[in-house]
Parts: structure tokens; C-alpha cells; sequence
């Protein structure tokens, strides 16, 4: 249902962020933060966890130079301990939440609160806008915006505004996300996500809205990439065992396909007809690759990319603990 605005109707809002070893984009993402334009004074809380690259003294010299700054400790050094810190050392009927190494697009804040009152939603996100550097980290900001790389997800993909199972980083009614109990702090990875299936489960709308994006740097290294959807994948797998049904088609699809390709490997050493399946993977990714490619470099980092991430969540998914 929507909530008119008027001119002393609107929200106070509080902007969390978890921040370690974030000393190359923090102040960006501050400096970002800051330039919002909102009809009221807003706080920020950069809660922060144990570093080595200075990025608690950044953090300390942010918060001296801006009144509207402060920090708080994560000594745990995960994101959601890092959140709920936040979140419980600030008072804003809504909150904000940004990543260290992200940068809120102009007027972020002020649409998101317009479009979470005249929704009715507990939380409202739009596009992860990433955005790469180098040639490999484009490639993957290809690959993270084609249904291939990460499948359908608007959030990724975009898409026309409407209720969604998940958003990226978000803007929550602080009433909704303390009934929730903030996030789930043994969820060192997916915590966004199961945070999401609980405000579903209450009853709350999570909203998608085109007309927002955050920006977000990918890894720049294939090791990296590795990692990264290894990690995806194996806390996917722990959230499922708090939330079995909520599996989507496009999250099963790497598991499946990692089986069919490595199984497939395996047996065509002995009975060549199984060498189908990976040859026909191969030949899909090829397709894909040429067709998302903006040109013939991007294409032939996408034959690495592509891969790298189907697997490597695949091989999460089924391998983690």
C-alpha cells in the first residue's frame, strides 16, 4: 500500500557498512554515501573488522573528518556480525545497506525510500551494476550481467520493477528487519539472501526497482573468481538446510551440470559416447562467449570465466561442508 510523502513525513535513515581490508575503495564508497541527496540529515556506521591494509585508521580519519561518520568494531570480522553491529548502534527508521567496495548511484537513497513507502515492501534493491578495471575483471562484468554467467536474477540481469525473492545489498524498514532478528551470523556467505526468505516469510515484500544500482568491482584473477563462487556455493548449500524449499531452478543448474561434465570427462575415458556431455557444455559455452562478447579479447576470457563460475559453485555446492 503507499505511503504519501510529505514534506515532514519523510523517514529518518541510518547507512551501514561492513568494512575489512577495504582501504583502495573505501573512501569512494564514503564519499559516495555522503553526496546522497535526502530531505533529512542522515548517519552512516562503518562497522569494522580486523585489517591489514589500514583500513581501520582510513575508517577512524573518515569518521573525524564528517560528524555524520562513526565507526564500531566487528572483532569477529565477518559481514553479518559486521551488519547487526551496525545496525544496533543506529537509530534510522530505515536502513541503508552499502558494501566497503561499492558506490551508491546519484539519488539512490532518496528513490529507494520513495519506492519502499509507495510499495508497501520491507525491502527494496535494484541492479548490481558491476564494473571492471582490467580486461579480465570486464570480462567477468560481462559475465555477471548474461543469464548464462549467473542465470536469471534481476538483481543481475535487470528487469522490470516488481516483487522479487531476493535483492542486492538492500534498503529495509528497520521495524521488518529487527522482527526478522537481523542476519544470521553463522552464514559467513548467503546471509543477504536468508535474510530475505525470513521477510518473505513474514508476510513482507522484497521489491525490485530498475531504477537503482550500486556499483561492484568483480575479482581480477581467475584464482580469485574461483574462490569467490566456491565460497557461493557452499553457503548456499548451509542455507538450504535452514530453507530446503527455497532452491530456484537457476541455482541447481551448476551442481548439475558440473556432475554431467565431470562424470562425462570421467567415463568418456572409457566409453567415448559420455564425452557428449562436456563436448555439448563446451560448445554452449562457445556460443555464449561469442555471442556476449563485446570483442574477440572479452570472448576468449569469457571461454575461462563462464566456467570458472558454473564449476567452481557446482563444485561448492556438492563438495562443501
Amino acid at each position: 500500500m503507499s505511503e504519501p510523502i510529505t514534506p515532514d513525513s519523510w523517514p529518518t535513515v541510518s547507512v551501514v557498512v561492513p568494512v575489512r581490508n577495504e582501504s583502495q575503495h573505501l573512501r569512494a564508497a564514503v564519499a559516495a554515501i555522503l553526496d546522497q541527496e535526502y530531505p533529512l540529515p542522515f548517519d552512516v556506521c562503518l562497522a569494522v573488522g580486523p585489517s591489514h591494509d589500514g583500513t581501520e585508521a582510513l575508517a577512524a580519519e573518515l569518521a573525524a573528518a564528517d560528524p555524520r561518520v562513526r565507526v564500531v568494531d566487528n572483532p569477529r570480522g565477518i559481514t553479518p556480525a559486521a551488519l547487526n553491529a551496525a545496525i544496533r548502534a543506529t537509530e534510522g527508521e530505515i536502513v541503508v545497506r552499502v558494501d566497503g567496495h561499492a558506490a551508491l548511484s546519484p539519488g539512490y537513497i532518496r528513490r529507494a525510500v520513495t519506492s519502499l513507502l509507495a510499495t508497501g515492501a520491507v525491502n527494496v534493491g535494484g541492479v548490481q551494476k558491476a564494473e571492471g578495471t582490467t580486461p579480465f575483471e570486464r570480462a567477468v562484468a560481462v559475465a555477471m550481467t548474461s543469464p548464462v554467467g549467473v542465470g536469471a536474477a534481476k538483481f543481475h540481469t535487470g528487469g522490470e520493477a516488481g516483487p522479487v525473492d531476493t535483492v542486492y545489498l538492500g534498503v529495509f524498514r528497520r521495524t521488518a528487519l529487527e522482527q526478522a532478528g537481523l542476519y544470521d551470523e553463522d552464514l559467513i556467505r548467503n546471509q543477504d539472501y536468508e535474510l530475505n526468505i525470513r521477510l518473505r516469510a513474514a508476510g513482507g515484500v522484497v521489491w525490485f526497482d530498475p531504477d537503482l544500482w550500486v556499483t561492484y568491482r568483480p575479482r581480477p584473477t581467475v584464482r580469485r573468481l574461483a574462490r569467490q563462487y566456491y565460497e557461493d556455493g557452499t553457503w548456499k548449500r548451509r542455507g538450504l538446510r535452514l530453507h530446503p524449499r527455497s532452491l530456484k531452478p537457476r541455482q541447481a543448474i551448476p551442481p548439475l551440470a558440473t556432475i554431467g561434465i565431470v562424470g562425462g570427462t570421467v567415463l568418456g575415458l572409457v566409453w567415448r559416447p559420455a564425452l557428449a556431455v562436456p563436448g555439448a557444455y563446451a560448445v554452449a559455452i562457445a556460443a555464449a562467449a561469442t555471442v556476449t562478447g563485446t570483442d574477440n579479447g572479452t570472448r576468449a576470457r569469457l571461454l575461462a570465466v563462464f566456467p570458472t563460475m558454473h564449476l567452481s559453485w557446482g563444485a561448492g555446492f556438492l563438495t562443501g561442508r
